[in-house]
């Protein structure tokens, strides 16, 4: 299965009291449903002991793998968690808009408007 989850949003103060990027990344694959399983390790192509040593911190984990982990569980806990120990207020993080998300934008308020010169009810 190489599927993606549903962004999921995650509260700064969840991401503020990990004390490791190791409970950061159990912070990421927790609010995705994932319990660091067989599953999500299948799903990322990585072992048992890798993933152990991810949370351990005795092994980096290489960027392209970060994102797919959480592409996969569909939160930005551990990059949150780097932020918030670079001293980056994490309130005020804000992600953009993606090119897919402003065409819907733009098409919803076209509809709005052209249901309100049209006098029809949303």
């Amino acid at each position: 299965m190489n599927q993606l989850s549903l962004p999921v949003q995650i509260r700064p103060e969840e991401v503020m009291r990990k004390q490791s990027l190791g409970s950061a990344i159990e912070l990421c694959a927790e609010v995705g449903g994932f319990a660091l399983d067989k599953h999500l390790q299948l799903e990322l192509g990585v072992d048992k002991a890798q993933f152990s040593r991810w949370q351990s911190g005795t092994e980096g984990v290489q960027w392209n793998k970060f994102v797919s982990l959480m592409d996969k569980c569909g939160n930005d806990a551990p990059v949150l968690w780097m932020l918030h120990q670079r001293g980056y207020d994490l309130f005020s993080v804000r992600r953009q808009e993606t090119t897919t998300e402003k065409e819907n934008r733009l098409l919803r308020e076209e509809n709005a408007a052209l249901r309100r010169v049209l006098g029809t009810p949303a």
